[in-house]
Formats: structure tokens, sequence, C-alpha cells
């Protein structure tokens, strides 16, 4: 979730904003799926990638955290992610031809990849993570349309508020005994994962805003 390392180590040491260009373009990434296997647990969802999930999937969290989730400590926090499996530990989204089944509504940081963010002063820029896709020869790409995100200054709130809600629950935990730590993980699993009522995105974002005063308010009683 939050790397401890440079710039110059992971990035060709630019940050870029929605509108500029990057080296993105890989041919609709033709032949390869390389960054769909073998990832580990490092494909973790945001409470949005999930409600998408579920929302278009029609398959409840349950079941999902049954064959294609699973849930993992990450700087202290519990978080979900998507479940490697098969002998090739490969995306269970990934279907027979190497193609993703769920490109419509794949999660952000899927979206993203090869970018990552650069979060500073209460907001973000992307960088360009080296190293990481093999397509060679890649063309300059409008970032905004690599991420294809439709309403994407409602999108950036929302990863700002996630993010650091997560930075201020993890530096809240450091704190607590281990019986609170469990409990405030659990809520946070219940609250943003589990218990989501909403029937579609505009109401999923009405629900997390709420709940994100409601969690920020807790962590400032504790």
């Amino acid at each position: 979730m939050f790397r401890n390392c440079s710039m110059e180590d992971i990035s060709d040491g630019k940050l870029y904003d929605i509108n500029d260009m990057a080296r993105l373009g890989c041919n609709d990434c033709q032949g390869c799926f390389k960054c769909c296997t073998d990832m580990g647990n490092s494909i973790m969802l945001d409470p949005l990638d999930v409600f998408r999930i579920r929302f278009n999937s029609g398959e409840s969290i349950e079941s999902l955290l049954q064959n294609k989730l699973e849930l993992n400590i990450v700087d202290g926090v519990i978080l979900p992610n998507i479940r490697m499996s098969g002998a090739d530990v490969r995306c269970p989204y990934l279907n027979e031809e190497g193609r993703c089944s769920i490109h419509e509504y794949r999660p952000g940081i899927c979206r993203l990849f090869p970018l990552g963010r650069y979060y500073e002063n209460g907001d973000y820029r992307y960088f360009l993570q080296k190293d990481q896709c093999r397509k060679a020869n890649r063309t300059k790409v409008k970032i905004s349309k690599w991420l294809d995100i439709p309403d994407y200054p409602e999108y950036r709130e929302f990863v700002l508020k996630w993010h650091y809600l997560l930075l201020d629950l993890s530096e809240k935990m450091k704190t607590l005994q281990d019986s609170d730590v469990r409990q405030l993980e659990l809520m946070l699993i219940n609250m943003f994962y589990i218990k989501v009522g909403a029937a579609d995105e505009r109401e999923f974002m009405t629900e997390f805003n709420e709940k994100t005063v409601m969690m920020r308010k807790l962590l400032e009683e504790l």
C-alpha cells in the first residue's frame, strides 16, 4: 500500500498529471498477460472496486471471498485483494484467451498499471513504474485516456479520501491495544466492503462519504 523507496528507484523520475502523455501504449496487450499472473496479494481492492465487481457480476461478497478474493494484512490493515490461483497462478478473471473478462469494470489498480500514484500534500500525481510492463516500444498515450474513468473528478476525490483514511487508520492502530485493533479492522471491512446497501454507483458514493465521516469521527474519539 505504501512504499518506502525513492522515485528514482521505481520510476522514470517524472510526475504526471491526468492530461499529460506517458509511454503506456502496449497495442492492447496483444499476446501478453504477464501482469495478470503471479502477482501475489498485490492487486488490492478499494471499496469501489469491490462494489463494481459485485454489482456487475451479481456475486455476493461471501461468494467472492470463497474463490476470487482473499483478505490480507497490508500496513497493519486488513484489506481484500484478487486471489491468484491455478497452475500458472493467474487472476481468476483472466479468460482462456488471456484477456480480462471484467475489463469494463476492472479494478482501479489494473486501470492504473504500469502507472503508480505519488501522494503529497493531500493530493497525488502519477508516475510511470519502470521494468513493470514487459511490452517493448510503448507509445505515448494521454493518461486520462489510459485510465478511462468516467466522472474523473469524483473518482479522484474518492481515491484521496480512501488513501488518507487508511493512512490515518494505520497510524492510529499503532497506538492501540490488540483487541481494539481487531475491532477497528472488522469495522472497516464490514462498513466499506460487506454492509454496502447501495443500488448503484451514485448511491455508493453517497454511502461511502457518509461512512468516511463516521470512521474519521471514531478515530478522533479513540
